[in-house]
């Protein structure tokens, strides 16, 4: 390890090198609005991060002060992370989803001495959680405020000289967990943490220094933190931001990505998208046409600007099998990863050409993975965190006596090394028959729908299980229209049948419960990463459950 540390470049140090050997060429392209795109060299880009980092310097803040990052990815997230680390500082980003009372408990917790706001979509609701007397610094894109601005100060402050470097086990950041349960824990990672990181995932995919990617995934997460900033910082190469929703699929033409990066989401978004161009029966068939189906491939990935995709990937919850087929039918393969804040999403990641459907992969090089006696995945490695900070409690309790990481999340290994997750451990639940229930797999078949958007599989101290449902985007604004409903309620029959059939007896689902609620962030049920906050959801409808039961029906339209 310790000759792993000294050979390791850091982020910083990566970040000088291509400030000199790719002065010229263009770092980020960054959409303004209104058609307008700046474009920003390496020169630039890490230029304007010194000049912020000598204002940094200027306030005199103590060494390694907490410093916050509230806003959407654009260029100034990634030069802001760099000129605090100039500055001897440690990063602390936040979702640009919060409400006021999170972003109030994690500036307070972080003890955070400076905020950058940026881009946001909902300032108003988050505004109340930033104490008065908080200095703060807006960015270009930041909604209208009165705090000191980045383009005067990068104008006023000359560039910090000398070429600061930090230490491999000093702390980088602290990056707060979305908090599914309970209140959002502060994850430690240190620069040795996020430079091991970014080297595995550049050799295990072999990434280049001309590579092209969108970033729009929130780098306040460690997925995109990891592969994105950490990536491009470490190779060099193109970064492309996305402007808003509506513009999604312009700004993904404009960037031609060779690495993609998506949720299970955007990749049914997608497939819902086509099919409304082309119905999923038609393109099934031209796709079997020899002489066509090329043609019907390369306009299908041009349309969407993935064209020249040589890696696709997806993460933070599974993707459906029927999907997965789908895309590699297309000619993308998608490759699943699995990790965490507490080892910055370094653990397992699917390999071209040894990808299997229902598993996150192999281990990542320097990972040691394991299951426990009560088949939790649990897994070690040099990317793991340094704790939680100011909770030393949930850290010894994070950890096994061997310094393995318990990740909560229940697994098995096969012949090959590849993972595939079964569950949370938490997660299970008992039904009245006293059996265990683990509701992720059950939950996976039934995503594939392509009507369905998420499950929620629950049913504790009932006999049976069941199934809350909401739907897609398309489908719930159908669901008035009777013969859409009828044809819908038809096919959920038939798919809860199927099902069924394919669990054990005491797993089976009595029915589904069709809710005409979006589960959303802005209501709390889903964290800022899109993961359901289960105990959200059961208690959302716990008030319903007797007369479901009761009405012994296989769909509810609730």
């Amino acid at each position: 390890m310790e000759m792993q540390k000294t050979n390791l470049a850091l982020p910083l140090d990566r970040a000088y090198h291509w400030e000199k050997a790719k002065a010229g060429d263009i770092y980020f392209t960054q959409p303004m609005g209104n058609g307008v795109v700046v474009e920003y060299t390496w020169q630039r880009a890490i230029g304007e991060a010194r000049r912020m980092a000598s204002y940094l310097k200027s306030l005199n803040l103590p060494p390694q002060s907490k410093v916050g990052i509230l806003s959407k990815n654009c260029a100034h997230w990634i030069m802001t992370d760099l000129a605090i680390w100039m500055a001897g500082h440690v990063s602390v980003p936040l979702y640009p989803t919060l409400n006021a009372e999170t972003v109030s408990y994690i500036l307070d917790h972080s003890e955070a001495k400076l905020l950058f706001v940026g881009k946001l979509d909902d300032w108003d609701t988050m505004k109340p959680g930033i104490p008065d007397d908080l200095p703060c610094v807006s960015y270009p894109l930041s909604p209208p405020n009165n705090y000191e601005t980045w383009d005067d100060i990068v104008a006023k402050f000359p560039p910090m000289q000398e070429n600061v470097t930090r230490e491999s086990e000093e702390l980088a950041t602290i990056v707060y967990t979305s908090g599914s349960t309970g209140k959002p824990k502060g994850v430690m990672l240190s620069f040795f943490n996020m430079a091991y990181s970014a080297e595995g995932v550049i050799k295990a995919l072999d990434i280049h220094s001309d590579e092209r990617m969108l970033s729009y995934l929130p780098l306040s997460h460690v997925f995109e933190r990891f592969v994105v900033e950490m990536g491009s910082v470490y190779k060099g190469f193109h970064l492309f931001f996305a402007e808003s929703l509506d513009t999604f699929v312009a700004d993904l033409r404009r960037a031609k990505p060779t690495l993609f990066l998506a949720v299970p989401r955007i990749w049914t978004k997608f497939q819902s998208g086509i099919f409304q161009k082309m119905p999923k029966e038609k393109m099934d068939r031209l796709l079997k046409l020899p002489l066509i189906n090329k043609l019907i491939k390369k306009k299908v990935l041009k349309g969407l600007g993935l064209e020249y995709v040589k890696f696709a990937g997806s993460g933070s919850a599974p993707l459906s099998e029927e999907i997965m087929g789908w895309y590699r039918k297309l000619g993308l393969e998608l490759l699943e990863g699995y990790g965490m804040s507490e080892n910055f999403a370094y653990s397992h990641m699917t390999k071209p050409g040894r990808s299997r459907i229902g598993y996150v992969g192999e281990a990542l090089p320097g990972v040691e993975v394991r299951i426990s006696e009560a088949g939790e995945v649990q897994v070690k490695s040099p990317a793991t965190m340094m704790g939680y900070f100011k909770d030393d409690e949930k850290t010894a309790e994070t950890f096994t006596e061997d310094g393995y990481l318990k990740t909560g999340d229940k697994g098995e290994i096969d012949e090959l090394g590849r993972l595939k997750l079964t569950g949370r451990i938490k997660e299970i639940f008992k039904t009245s028959k006293g059996k265990y229930v683990a509701p992720a797999p059950i939950e996976n078949r039934i995503v594939a729908h392509p009507h369905i958007e998420m499950v929620c599989v629950a049913g504790a101290e009932f006999p049976q299980p069941h199934a809350m449902i909401m739907l897609s985007e398309e489908a719930m604004a159908k669901r008035v229209d009777d013969t859409f409903r009828m044809n819908l309620e038809s096919s959920f029959k038939q798919l809860l049948s199927e099902v069924n059939e394919t669990v054990d007896p005491h797993e089976r689902l009595q029915f589904f419960a069709v809710v005409e609620d979006e589960w959303s962030i802005e209501n709390n049920f889903l964290t800022p990463t899109m993961k359901m906050k289960r105990n959200v959801i059961e208690d959302a409808y716990k008030q319903r459950l007797d007369d479901w039961y009761a009405a012994r029906k296989p769909v509810l339209w609730c």
